[in-house]
């Protein structure tokens, strides 16, 4: 396909850009296959905007006709009638910006709104523009990610007279969202591994996600049982759970479902591990929203931050209604019970909900951020992302096609990679010095979630990647934030190393709006976003002179 087959006008004169903390300017419009590039003419001096096609959720469009005089007189000695028409086309961005243009002609804004529309929404991957980008300082030579599973485990030796990396699903073909590789066991063997793999949602049987050096205990994650209504066993199942805590009292497992909900997938066919063939387990229930909730939810949040009546009330109680800061309090305190689990009670733990790709996901990174300083660091942090969301299967393509001010609703679309980063960001703010990377990072993770330049949140699990030929064809934006320029860009300046686990406050007032994401676009955002780089200026030339 030809992207030119769906630009009928490509470049438009006099169009009037209006947009956040800006202010409106004349100029050229002009309409690519991936791309929005407006062309300012202020002064002599040319200012661009580029926009990526795929940024955009929705557009409004509206015409009108210019009816009118000239002040041209005819034979007769009546002026001449004039008629024409213009229209405006509103943009509003997945990273919350809104736009808009206004474009003299009906016809070429109708042109242009058509082109937006269907250039923007374009779903055959391998035609996003990730396989079009090519920075001059980066090579598709280049190593694609920030590890592997084979290098992980290597990494850690104190594991290996318990567990093995094991290569049964090197075709996909046992778990078509899991990695080639996964730690598992050592008494497993792969033809158990298959078996659990059949009993498991999606084929997710429990792998190893995290490794407590201090005591030495595990954070596992799968997909639910399948037990369905007839209460079905899996020898294997149960055999790979004690080998996890080989001799020790007990485990834990933390179901990211409330009690109700894992009953009633028992009568579709999923279920829970019970207490008779799971002796030694804990099943702890913990209910956080996923899916269409989670969606709505971000939804009204906007909207709320999109309110200009200036009313208090108005806006506490849409705040509220959203429930968004409900959702961040209660992941936050269930990563903070597996954290407790595992570091304090020394326990290890089994987490997973229904498919275990999204809340599951969530919980686990955030109690390796608790727990373990390594994970603080900002390559720590990439190399965690990359390990616990791209290797482990959450679909980005599914949940993040759209975002706040879509009309166009799909069921798998979901913020659960956003509610990460806002749970990420209260940390950083409750822990001013424990976080080695700044707020612009979590913001620049934000937007490139929902659209890139780079390959990396690309597909919904490896598999979809490696038939893509995403990592021979795109540049992985993990490596492209850790070179120097950016990561000077990225990094708290205010960083201190600790080994102390960092135990987060989930009391309704520790919790805020996070101001940088959600009101980015505002005056306010923009004036502390000033004061923030003031301040890393002013302790970037002290630890000059200290050096000196």
């Amino acid at each position: 396909m030809e992207f030119s087959e769906h630009i009928k006008t490509a470049n438009v004169e006099d169009v009037v850009l209006r947009q956040p903390l800006h202010p409106q300017r004349k100029g050229t419009l002009c309409i690519t296959g991936h791309h929005l590039l407006f062309s300012g003419r202020e002064e002599g001096s040319s200012q661009q905007v580029l926009l990526l096609l795929r940024n955009i959720d929705a557009i409004e469009k509206s015409v009108e006709n210019l009816l009118g005089y000239s002040g041209l007189f005819s034979n007769a000695g009546h002026r001449e009638r004039i008629s024409g028409s213009s229209g405006t086309i509103t943009i509003k961005c997945k990273d919350l910006r809104v736009l808009q243009l206004d474009i003299p002609g009906m016809e070429q804004c109708l042109n242009i709104a058509h082109s937006i529309e269907t250039l923007s929404c374009l779903d055959c991957v391998s035609e996003m523009y990730p396989f079009f980008h090519r920075p001059s300082d980066l090579s598709l030579q280049d190593p694609w990610g920030l590890s592997s599973p084979e290098r992980h485990y290597s990494e850690m030796k104190e594991l290996h007279d318990r567990w093995r990396l094991s290569s049964v699903n090197r075709k996909y073909s046992v778990c078509p969202t899991y990695p080639p590789a996964v730690v598992v066991p050592k008494d497993i063997t792969d033809d158990m591994l298959m078996k659990v793999a059949k009993f498991r949602q999606g084929g997710r049987f429990p792998v190893l996600c995290y490794h407590h050096r201090k005591n030495g205990m595990v954070i596992m994650r799968s997909g639910q049982p399948l037990t369905g209504a007839n209460r079905k066993r899996c020898r294997e199942d149960e055999l790979l759970l004690q080998a996890v805590i080989d001799g020790s009292d007990k485990g834990y497992i933390i179901d990211t479902r409330s009690s109700q909900q894992a009953q009633q997938a028992r009568m579709t066919g999923g279920g829970f591990e019970s207490k008779s063939c799971y002796s030694h387990w804990k099943r702890l229930h913990r209910q956080m929203e996923r899916g269409k909730a989670l969606q709505e939810s971000l939804i009204k949040l906007v909207e709320a931050c999109g309110d200009e009546s200036n009313n208090m009330d108005r806006w506490l109680s849409k705040l509220e209604n959203s429930k968004w800061l409900s959702h961040v309090q209660t992941a936050l305190s269930t990563a903070g019970l597996l954290a407790e689990c595992v570091e304090r009670d020394g326990h290890s733990v089994l987490v997973h909900g229904s498919e275990g790709t999204d809340s599951t996901l969530l919980i686990s990174t955030l109690a390796q951020l608790i727990m373990d300083p390594s994970c603080r660091t900002m390559e720590g942090f990439l190399a965690l992302l990359e390990r616990e969301w791209i290797q482990a299967g959450h679909p980005f393509q599914q949940r993040c096609v759209r975002s706040a001010y879509s009309h166009a609703r799909l069921l798998q679309e979901s913020p659960v990679f956003l509610l990460l980063l806002d749970c990420v960001w209260q940390l950083w703010r409750q822990f001013p010095l424990a976080l080695g990377f700044s707020e612009a990072l979590l913001l620049r993770l934000a937007t490139e979630a929902y659209s890139s330049d780079y390959g990396t949140f690309l597909g919904n699990s490896d598999q979809e990647r490696c038939s893509l030929g995403v990592k021979e064809k795109t540049h992985c934006l993990f490596r492209a934030l850790l070179r120097p320029k950016e990561r000077e860009q990225y990094s708290n300046p205010l960083y201190e190393h600790t080994e102390l686990a960092i135990w987060p406050s989930v009391h309704p007032q520790s919790l805020q709006l996070w101001r940088g994401f959600f009101l980015r676009w505002t005056p306010q955002a923009r004036h502390l976003e000033e004061a923030q780089e003031e301040i890393r200026n002013m302790i970037t030339e002290w630890g000059k002179l200290a050096v000196s």
